[in-house]
């Protein structure tokens, strides 16, 4: 029997009290969507606790990308603390959705976004909460769909059984796509596994059931998938690649949180990709091709995401930020914007090739204390074994140009136990 659309807040209201951080669970939040009636619901799940699930730039392209499309309502939902989880089972609470507190059950579609690997077993503790069914052979027709995506995808096999679809890259557009064939598709009162063979036609959308995996002894590989007979799915499923990112705006409507999160400020994505080819970076070769967002537009969301949010800090993140073309001309723009206000901007773990005197002075007006650098490993043989190009001599000027235009400190990323190491490497 379909779950029941209704608002349960009133089931968890009683609970706050006896919980670590009940903001946690607390809706209308500044900038969310307020629920709305539609006909179409999707609830999208980061399955971890709200403050680290929260400032997920993922999940908040897909949120606002939804809501902006017609005949769609999105909401979110994030795990449970133990404790909550713990009272939620005593009283029988389902989990519930954030912005209209329905329980998951209800929705059409409930997506989530695997940022790690370690993630996989909070999704089976979140379908449980849910009173969902844990493996998509045990749902029927009244049982949500069950979609995955994100960056720990591109190895589907260890977490397919747990969804219906799984998107490989790029979700802006096809998400939209694969909810609007949903929805058309109930329209069409055709069923759950016709609705999955429907989906499958997408691209960058596998459908896990609709596969079986051989395994070839005389093969280096364990097993493969292969569709099965009569299924008419593709026998390779391509990433979906979103090709311009102008066609789509940055998250400039941020959600403004009640509580303290992970990552306290505005994050700003300035390109995706990266074209070093770091071996051991599984995100430079997944997210390829390199794509910049243009540098007036990048200037514009931040501005109105500011005013919008009232953060005192703006994160410009990419794979590789110091390799966007204007990178320069973005910082010293909105440095000129911004620090007059005490907003800060900061760029994350940075290419110390790509970290020049003119970079330096353009974000020392906003330092906050230090510089992050990845020289990865520390001797010039094995940076050239990951092909990290970087030298000693790119270090010294990088630490040269930092501390000359004002800064103090300087940290440094290495990997430890890379193939081939030696003691030698890591003294």
């Amino acid at each position: 029997m379909r779950v029941k659309r209704e608002n349960l807040f009133h089931l968890i209201e009683p609970m706050l009290p006896h919980v670590e951080k009940p903001s946690r669970y607390l809706n209308h939040e500044w900038g969310a969507v307020e629920e709305q009636e539609g006909p179409f619901h999707v609830c999208m799940v980061y399955a971890d606790v709200y403050e680290v699930g929260q400032p997920n730039l993922g999940i908040a392209i897909l949120y606002n990308a939804l809501n902006k499309a017609p005949h769609i309502s999105c909401e979110r939902a994030y795990l449970p603390w133990v404790d909550m989880a713990a009272l939620m089972r005593k009283r029988n609470v389902p989990l519930l959705s954030l912005e209209g507190a329905a329980p998951l059950a209800s929705f059409d579609v409930v997506g989530f976004t695997l940022a790690h690997e370690m993630i996989a077993t909070n999704i089976i503790e979140t379908l449980d909460l849910a009173d969902i069914p844990l493996l998509a052979e045990e749902r029927d027709e009244e049982d949500p769909l069950i979609f995955g995506g994100g960056p720990s995808v591109w190895n589907s096999e260890p977490v397919a059984p747990l969804f219906d679809a799984i998107l490989l890259g790029d979700g802006e557009e096809a998400l939209v796509e694969m909810c609007e064939c949903v929805r058309t598709s109930k329209l069409d009162g055709v069923s759950r596994q016709e609705i999955l063979q429907r989906l499958s036609e997408i691209q960058g959308v596998y459908v896990p059931s609709l596969y079986q995996i051989v395994h070839d002894n005389t093969s280096t590989r364990w097993g493969y998938a292969v569709p099965k007979e009569g299924s008419g799915a593709p026998s390779v499923v391509y990433k979906r690649c979103l090709p311009d990112l102008s066609v789509t705006d940055p998250v400039a409507q941020r959600i403004v949180p009640y509580t303290e999160i992970v990552q306290d400020r505005l994050a700003l994505e300035i390109q995706r990709g990266c074209a070093r080819g770091c071996r051991f970076c599984q995100a430079g070769m997944t997210y390829r091709p390199v794509r910049e967002r243009p540098a007036q537009q990048i200037v514009k969301a931040g501005e109105e995401a500011l005013l919008k949010s009232g953060y005192d800090e703006v994160s410009l993140t990419s794979l590789s930020t110091t390799d966007h073309s204007q990178c320069g001309y973005i910082l010293r723009r909105m440095n000129s914007d911004l620090r007059k206000r005490g907003v800060r901007i900061s760029i994350p773990s940075q290419r110390m090739d790509a970290f020049g005197a003119e970079m330096a002075d353009a974000v020392s007006t906003s330092r906050r204390g230090g510089l992050t650098f990845a020289p990865e490993a520390g001797s010039q043989r094995m940076r050239d074994v990951i092909n990290k190009n970087v030298t000693e001599d790119d270090l010294e000027s990088a630490a040269r140009n930092a501390f000359e235009n004002g800064w103090r400190r300087m940290k440094l990323y290495f990997m430890m136990g890379l193939p081939t190491e030696t003691d030698e490497d890591i003294q």
